[in-house]
């Protein structure tokens, strides 16, 4: 059996002891992202609510049955939420390092913890409505998520009405906008957005190529997405965020300029991002 992660409590053991090492180091890495910020606390104690909720984690569960065995789709169950999640909380801490206020404290009425903690719960939301099916998941995702939101919520900010109810609202808005096709308006969503875009490595696509043996011949998002070694964000030279994508060959080079650049011209924060795509470690081709 895994070594329980963080502090959550024995009652959780069971759907904990079920989870893949890659989720157990993924939660680890999280919950030290969120308490490096030195915040309050009220991030980390989210964190732990979502982390540690058997129902979230069912729910993720079935959403990669349905993704991968269903539908023959990649990775959008508990790994890809985490993976999600980790890129934005480094996305964020890269544009509070450079200055830039999130929607919530431009607006004075959050402040950078109540950003962050929309922001994460929102990336382990974000895919729910994968359960029900790929059209229009996000809007599914939605009402799915908005009872857990609220109860999430209600003990991270009990007694506050007002601040629950503006990151609640913050986090469908995110969750709504992932997929780049409705407009969005928060750097919140526009984060969120980025770092779904980002996962994009084949790791993702990794177990329906082994339910289907392989690539499909003209099949060219499964051969592109298998073609993508690593996804690096980092400090920018120029802007807040750096992104690197590493590829073993120029079919990559589709996900990029179909998918991830697609989401990144829809996103509020497309200001502060460079975007380089290396094809078998030669030399780096800028798209931002």
């Amino acid at each position: 059996m895994s070594r329980l992660p963080l502090d959550f409590n024995r009652k959780q053991a069971y759907f904990i002891y079920m989870r893949s090492q890659k989720e157990l180091s993924l939660d680890t890495k999280i919950l030290g992202a969120v308490t490096r910020f030195g915040l309050s606390g009220k991030a980390a104690e989210a964190v732990k609510l979502a982390l540690g909720d058997d129902e979230v984690q069912a729910m993720q569960e079935y959403a990669n049955t349905v993704s991968i065995l269903r539908l023959n789709y990649n990775d959008h169950g508990p790994v890809h939420v985490r993976t999600v999640a980790l890129n934005a909380l480094v996305m964020m801490g890269l544009l509070r390092d450079a200055g830039i206020k999130t929607s919530l404290e431009k607006e004075e009425c959050g402040s950078f913890e109540d950003s962050l903690t929309a922001v994460f719960l929102a990336s382990i939301f974000h895919d729910l409505g994968m359960t029900i099916g790929r059209q229009d998941h996000e809007l599914h995702s939605v009402y799915l998520a908005y009872p857990i939101l609220d109860r999430l919520l209600r003990k991270v900010y009990a007694g506050n009405l007002q601040k629950l109810v503006t990151v609640r609202s913050l986090a469908l808005e995110c969750i709504a906008g992932h997929m780049g096709s409705r407009t969005i308006h928060s750097l919140e969503a526009g984060v969120v957005q980025l770092a779904d875009g980002c996962d994009m490595t084949k790791g993702r696509a990794r177990i329906p190529l082994i339910v289907a043996g392989g690539p499909r011949a003209g099949d060219i998002h499964q051969l592109s997405a298998n073609s993508i070694e690593d996804v690096r964000i980092s400090r920018g030279r120029e802007n807040p965020i750096h992104i690197e994508i590493q590829m073993s060959g120029e079919v990559g080079l589709f996900q990029i300029e179909e998918v991830l650049l697609a989401k990144i011209a829809a996103s509020t924060a497309k200001p502060y991002i460079e975007l380089y795509a290396l094809v078998d470690n030669g030399e780096p081709k800028r798209y931002l």
